[in-house]
């Protein structure tokens, strides 16, 4: 999809569904007369694939399936580029609540961009919702009643893939980390995992984001003799460090743990490569009927590529927030916070899912295993389930929350 086609701002206006005949009966009242959304995502960047413009196209999905207005009123979506820098992140944030009539802020790929960007929206009193980065510090130090974790995050990550691979005898670990926000708090998340399970860390190596030389980095992780190695990275980052360990012959005698793996690396990485690999994710486009069909709809708009957890979150999110307003009966931030909070989850995306008050959706998350040639039947056939990991043990325990939201 050309960049050129797409509007700085775009109302998104669309054939009625159940959702929409519902709002239209209810009387309401918009602050400006219009209800805005702002996607604030990874354009152009490492995280583009995972995120960017597929992240638009998810979030003006759920504002056609809701029916394009909000008591009468249109419901539009703009989208900025954060370009992966935190101060660019929380510039836009300021000026879309400032002067540009943003209610709320979705996806916020990148974890320094989303914390800085929760920081605003706390200052701000607007509605922000994190899909596509993992710190846990969102819904503890720049936790409040605006800012909402949705997809998933770094406890739930580390709980899963890295649990599950201590279990199962891999107790020494030495950790590749991108060095910023993200990568970090991903490395102490589970880190913390082995060290509680009898483990040890015995070291990480940390490179730059968007790096292309992952040489001395393997080196180090191969000198460091660890049973495993921990990639506390994503995208780009995660596919070019496990070709380098591939080159290197890494694997012969160490394993790989992916902590943050999308269905577009495997892709990218091809089976004969990603086979074996184990991760955790929030969502996975083949899991059954209701998942399939949002994923063939989204791929037939983003030209053939199928969605990733994100994604989804994006739209769940997205239509969480719109029916929150709805029931609210104003675009009030206090109130639809309260609503948002108040109202289950149950879509596609998630089966009995709640909001805490620190801000935390808490849903299953799901252990998979990347299939080998032979098991993949069709395109994208590419994951296989583990196991389930049940809400309330996937996400951090509110007695360990430092949000101060949390009543202790």
């Amino acid at each position: 999809m050309d960049l050129k086609l797409w509007a700085a701002a775009s109302v998104v206006a669309a054939a009625s569904v159940g959702v929409a005949q519902a709002q239209t009966a209810q009387q309401g009242k918009l602050s400006n007369d219009v209800l805005r959304i702002g996607v604030l995502t990874d354009i152009s960047g490492v995280y583009a694939d995972i995120s960017g413009k597929g992240a638009v196209e998810a979030v003006k999905m759920a504002v056609e399936d809701f029916g394009g207005k909000m008591f009468g009123k249109p419901i539009e979506v703009v989208f900025a580029d954060h370009q992966n820098k935190a101060d660019v992140g929380a510039a836009k944030a300021r000026e879309w609540y400032d002067s540009g009539n943003v209610d709320m802020i979705n996806d916020l790929a990148n974890s320094g961009v989303a914390l800085a960007v929760a920081g605003v929206a706390k200052e701000k009193k607007r509605h922000a919702i994190v899909n596509n980065a993992s710190n846990v510090g969102v819904t503890n130090a720049q936790c409040s009643p605006y800012t909402v974790h949705y997809t998933y995050d770094a406890y739930s990550l580390a709980n899963g893939t890295g649990k599950a691979i201590v279990e199962g005898g891999g107790d020494t670990w030495f950790f590749l980390t991108v060095d910023f926000a993200f990568g970090i708090g991903l490395e102490q998340q589970v880190g913390d995992v082995v060290r509680n399970a009898k483990g040890r860390v015995v070291g990480a190596a940390r490179h730059p984001l968007g790096t292309t030389d992952f040489s001395s980095y393997v080196l180090q992780a191969q000198a460091s003799k660890a049973k495993i190695i921990g990639l506390a990275s994503t995208g780009n980052d995660t596919i070019n460090a496990i070709k380098a360990a591939n080159e290197f012959g890494l694997t012969k005698n160490q394993k790989l743990a992916a902590l943050l793996l999308w269905i577009q690396d495997v892709h990218a990485l091809g089976l004969p490569v990603a086979q074996g690999l184990q991760l955790t994710n929030a969502w996975y486009w083949d899991m059954n009927d209701e998942t399939r069909a949002f994923a063939k709809r989204y791929q037939q708009r983003v030209g053939g590529q199928m969605p990733n957890m994100a994604h989804a979150g994006d739209y769940s999110s997205t239509m969480h927030y719109l029916k929150a307003v709805q029931a609210a009966g104003s675009d009030d931030p206090d109130a639809v916070s309260a609503k948002m909070r108040e109202l289950p989850i149950n879509d596609m995306f998630a089966k009995g899912g709640k909001i805490r008050e620190d801000g935390r959706m808490v849903h299953d998350m799901y252990l998979w295993q990347v299939k080998t040639p032979a098991e993949s039947k069709y395109a994208w056939d590419y994951l296989k389930l583990v196991k389930t990991i049940p809400g309330e043990q996937a996400f951090m325990p509110l007695a360990q929350s430092s949000c101060y939201l949390v009543k202790k």
